[in-house]
């Protein structure tokens, strides 16, 4: 019988292989995956807010400005005053492009990461997943 502590540990072996993965198919592009997962985050929300992207992109606040003002000055992405002190980020067509180029090698290595299972194990693992993830922890913070 698998531990939970083996299972875990596989999970977090998972995500480090893609992201080195995903880090090499990206580095011609001129983007870490960070910025590249910034440029998808904002095509499915545009005129997303600086605290809005850097909770999807697991940042800090702090973190993902500095990530932002670079990525501006690349022409990546545009940053503008919304209302109150909100600052709000759009794509560029730049950003656009490489976010496009980027989403075809993300799905290659993720097609080659999952090729061994079936479409109905790859359905069974989502769903394994989505319910740990809506399972409460007890002392998850807020």
């Amino acid at each position: 019988m698998t531990s939970i502590g083996d299972v875990a540990l596989s999970i977090k072996r998972v995500q480090h292989r893609h992201h080195r993965a995903l880090t090499a198919a990206l580095a011609d592009l001129g983007v870490s995956l960070v910025q590249w997962d910034t440029l998808r985050h904002l095509d499915r929300h545009p005129d997303a807010s600086l605290h809005d992207l850097a909770q999807l992109t697991f940042q800090t606040d702090q973190s993902f400005g500095t990530l932002a003002t670079r990525m501006a000055e690349r022409g990546l992405i545009e940053r503008m005053q919304g209302p109150g002190r909100a600052v709000r980020h759009r794509l560029t067509p730049k950003g656009e492009q490489i976010r496009a180029e980027g989403a075809q090698r993300v799905r290659a290595v993720q097609r080659r990461s999952f090729a061994a299972l079936s479409p109905a194990q790859i359905d069974t693992l989502g769903d394994l997943l989505d319910l740990i993830l809506t399972t409460p922890l007890d002392h998850e913070p807020g």
